[in-house]
């Protein structure tokens, strides 16, 4: 994946994300020490920049570049349904962000390394594709030989605590999670206007 150098805080405040989202929960020092207080009041954006934003958003919360983001459109677009919710549902189904849902990564960026370096199976079979989209009923689990992984253990010390979405459960003990349902529109936790990438790509 290509990579974006500039900070998590600061990449989260201009796209108007909590740094959260993306499994940074220590407050950021940048919050009470801005150099311009005024800096908030922006100027009117057009709408092919509102729309360019909420796309950048999503492709930034999940760690995925146009190419691939494009092909999910064009696969939601031509599923029956709301193609936005579909969208977003369908990225919300990776492997990557699984594993980051269920607390056995800090961040995605982390999960999709853990996942490329064969730490988990999907139903008993070893996956390491980051972009492998989940399925009701699928069981992901870490595979034997990391189990007693040190750095899996500080992991998972670090995202205890961590709120489980309500399609997913986990059995801390087999370090195993449970896909109970697909994602639904709702469990998509950070603010975007969706209609709004389906408008940018409909032009």
């Amino acid at each position: 994946m290509a990579k974006n150098m500039q900070p998590i805080v600061k990449r989260c405040r201009a796209l108007d994300i909590s740094p959260a989202v993306m499994g940074y929960t220590k407050k950021s020092k940048s919050e009470s020490n801005k150099r311009n207080p005024g800096g908030q009041r922006r100027r009117k954006k057009s709408e092919y920049a509102n729309q360019l934003n909420e796309k950048q958003k999503v492709k930034f919360v999940y760690g995925i570049l146009e190419k691939q983001f494009h092909s999910y459109y064009e696969k939601a677009a031509k599923t029956p349904g709301i193609t936005g919710e579909i969208l977003l549902t369908t990225i919300e189904r990776r492997l990557d962000n699984v594993v980051f849902r269920l607390g056995l990564a800090r961040t995605r960026r982390e999960a999709r390394q853990m996942v490329t370096h064969a730490f988990f199976s999907v139903n008993g079979r070893t996956v390491n594709i980051p972009s492998y989209l989940i399925s009701a009923d699928d069981t992901i689990e870490v595979r034997e030989k990391f189990k007693n992984n040190d750095a899996l253990k500080i992991i998972l010390s670090e995202t205890e605590g961590r709120i489980l979405p309500q399609w997913l459960t986990f059995d801390r003990d087999a370090l195993a999670g449970k896909v109970v349902c697909l994602p639904k529109r709702e469990d998509i936790d950070f603010p975007v206007q969706e209609h709004l990438i389906v408008e940018l790509y409909s032009k």
